[in-house]
């Protein structure tokens, strides 16, 4: 695969490219989803509510974590954590401005 030139785009569309990646797994959505019901969690209950192993439930927390969109801490063996709703709202934002885009009436083929 050849070199993204991200270069070539605006800082938004670099951010929200990489809200789309995050976003692109759909573990990472039932995380997400099962977090925003429950507030907060434990990491064994995202296994039991999965059903994937552990250290994927891990890594996926990693990622939407490294992106900002949720927040944790560790306590041993226990992992707790929710939603972070700055960056939460932010991307919310950035995602309902992309569909704001289209015309209310488009002319379109």
């Amino acid at each position: 695969m050849g070199i993204t030139r991200t270069d070539l785009f605006t800082q938004e569309q670099n951010q929200l490219a990489d809200l789309a990646k995050v976003l692109g797994h759909p573990a990472r959505i039932a995380i997400l989803e099962f977090l925003l019901k429950a507030k907060t969690c434990i990491n064994n209950d995202l296994v039991e509510e999965t059903g994937l192993a552990q250290a994927t439930i891990s890594q996926h927390l990693q990622e939407l974590k490294k992106a900002g969109l949720i927040q944790g801490t560790i306590d041993g063996t226990r992992m707790c954590y929710c939603i972070e709703p700055t960056n939460w709202k932010k991307a919310q934002e950035n995602i309902q401005g992309l569909f704001d885009l289209l015309p209310p009436d488009p002319n379109c083929c």
